[in-house]
């Protein structure tokens, strides 16, 4: 029997993620409409996944926060610099836009809230007070209570720290966050089963208009990264170079984004975009740096899927959203974004930091965290594919914008 089940599972292992959370997606809608009684059993599946994702958030930030400032290299070139601008102004309007469009097209989804669960914020100064007094929490008790501000706030004052520490400390960190890393990509292997539960549970319980409201999230987030690789990013390569970026948008967009909408890893796509550097003609020793650089910060698709995703969350609470908290929300956004995990799914679990803004616990946080999974099949594809097509816009844009300045 276990040999028979063996060999049936084996090929389904042998499936990327993306492919096994849709067949779990499948598999939910077909159990909810044959057996709705025990669509709200496989809940169970649903609530193990969240709960494990609510564990290992916390311990992910931390770490991974800590480990990226503590080894940080002292000393970049010179001439990078203007990528890395660039890089920090396309997260922080990518942003701004998803802010537009959360606004212009208001999102719900259906959460399970927990009776008490807290107070929303009256304003921008009631959540600046809460952040100051959220940041100089226990880091004990800000882990065990999932205090992502605090967590942030520890974790870079640790890795400041420690970046005058001896070779082999900031070595044995950042072992501890490859480890840690390497257990959350254990917990998202889950996710398939987790997905199968949470959707055949909800659409038990509510019936097809869930779909319907994963679907106006998706449409929401995508039409936000449309936007942004066709209409914004243009705008800065022109301000840039003052010169039509179209040609280079549209090669950046062939060249690199394909492959890595498929792949669904900047960081598999790095080979890809340093043979279209090449290929362009780009300086050797900028995008060298760069590139690799640009797949661990430049994240302008996190800064959208983060920020779209808390404001669903907050329209759903009723929590009133006005242009400065909307502004500080880009903001966080935008910083969480450059520190966003390699896993699977990394930008997803940043998705309980930015929540906290509005005092959205944790536990409704985790289930934003989860319906996020849910429209990952086309959300994180997209998002490496416009995070990895950025990377060699940006340096292009800023390479060429230094020989434009030569010539002057």
């Amino acid at each position: 029997m276990f040999a028979t089940l063996d060999t049936l599972s084996r090929p389904l292992l042998r499936l990327g993620l993306i492919p096994q959370i849709a067949l779990g997606i499948a598999a939910g809608l077909l159990l909810a409409t044959l057996s709705p009684e025990d669509a709200r059993s496989a809940a169970l599946f649903g609530q193990v996944f969240i709960s494990a994702l609510k564990a290992v958030a916390p311990v992910l930030v931390f770490v991974l926060v800590a480990a990226a400032i503590a080894n940080h290299r002292h000393g970049q070139p010179t001439h990078i610099r203007g990528v890395l601008v660039l890089y920090l102004a396309g997260t922080l309007v990518a942003a701004l836009v998803a802010v537009a469009a959360s606004f212009a097209f208001p999102t719900t989804l259906t959460l399970e809230v927990p009776a008490a669960g807290g107070t929303p914020p009256g304003g921008i100064q009631e959540i600046l007070r809460n952040l100051l007094m959220s940041a100089v929490t226990n880091p004990v008790t800000a882990l065990m209570e999932a205090n992502f501000i605090a967590i942030l706030a520890w974790a870079v004052g640790l890795g400041l720290t420690l970046r005058r520490s001896a070779e082999t400390t900031r070595r044995a960190l950042n072992d501890l966050a490859d480890a840690v890393s390497g257990i959350v990509r254990l917990v998202i292997r889950l996710a398939p089963l987790g997905i199968f539960g949470l959707v055949a549970n909800t659409l038990a319980e509510n019936g097809l208009d869930a779909l319907a409201e994963y679907a106006r999230l998706l449409a929401v987030i995508l039409g936000c990264m449309v936007f942004v690789a066709l209409v914004t990013n243009p705008l800065i390569v022109f301000w840039k170079t003052r010169r039509n970026p179209y040609p280079l948008v549209f090669t950046c967009l062939r060249g690199s984004a394909i492959t890595a909408f498929f792949t669904r890893s900047s960081a598999a796509n790095i080979p890809v975009n340093l043979e279209l550097c090449q290929r362009l003609r780009l300086h050797a020793d900028t995008y060298a740096v760069s590139i690799p650089l640009g797949a661990t910060i430049n994240m302008c698709g996190a800064a959208i899927t983060i920020t779209v995703t808390t404001l669903a969350a907050a329209h759903t609470l009723g929590i009133q959203v006005d242009f400065a908290t909307a502004l500080l929300l880009c903001i966080v956004s935008a910083l969480a974004a450059c520190g966003v995990s390699g896993v699977a799914g990394g930008s997803l679990l940043l998705i309980p930091m930015a929540a906290s803004l509005f005092g959205i616990s944790a536990e409704v946080a985790m289930q934003v965290v989860a319906i996020g999974f849910v429209i990952s099949v086309l959300q994180d594809a997209t998002e490496t594919a416009l995070n990895s097509s950025t990377d060699v816009l940006f340096t292009a844009a800023a390479c060429h914008a230094d020989e434009r300045s030569d010539e002057a």
